[in-house]
């Protein structure tokens, strides 16, 4: 498909709230192939339409498992707590951590238009996370505990 433009950190379109999918047409789901293009070209986890521009509520995650297209996505479910490093595609350069759910179920569309619900842990209830929070305008570093900068040696 196609390598969208990743919008950064000062780009108004990633503090707005997206509007939920009530039609899953072709331009959604090209919208969904060019999500996971570009997140594999950038070498993310993760990306929300907003982060390419689109204030639609669709969201691509691969934590290494394979891809998850989400549609509509929404957390009906939060337990325990994690605190880990996190980055964003949006926000380059910088990584910090950040407070999340240990576990989450989340309730979506897929493809088809079918109802579903995961549950994820870990990495993957940090990505669903982040990625839901970019639909409402929210970006890792609202969240941000304490910045985290490399050592002399790691750059």
């Amino acid at each position: 498909m196609a390598i969208r433009q990743i919008r950064y950190s000062g780009d108004p379109i990633l503090r707005k709230n997206s509007r939920e999918v009530t039609e899953i047409n072709d331009r959604i789901k090209i919208l969904l192939e060019d999500m996971v293009d570009t997140m594999y070209k950038y070498d993310g986890v993760g990306l929300a339409a907003p982060q390419v521009g689109v204030l639609r509520k669709v969201v691509v995650i691969d934590i290494g498992e394979g891809i998850i297209k989400l549609i509509n996505p929404e957390i009906i479910e939060a337990h325990g707590e994690s605190i880990d490093i996190e980055g964003c595609l949006s926000v380059p350069n910088r990584v910090g951590t950040v407070k999340r759910p240990e576990t989450v179920k989340v309730k979506y569309l897929d493809e088809q238009g079918e109802e579903k619900i995961m549950e994820g842990t870990g990495l993957l209830a940090k990505a669903l996370c982040h990625e839901i929070d970019h639909l409402h305008g929210i970006l890792f570093i609202d969240n941000m505990i304490q910045e985290v900068f490399p050592k002399k040696d790691e750059e």
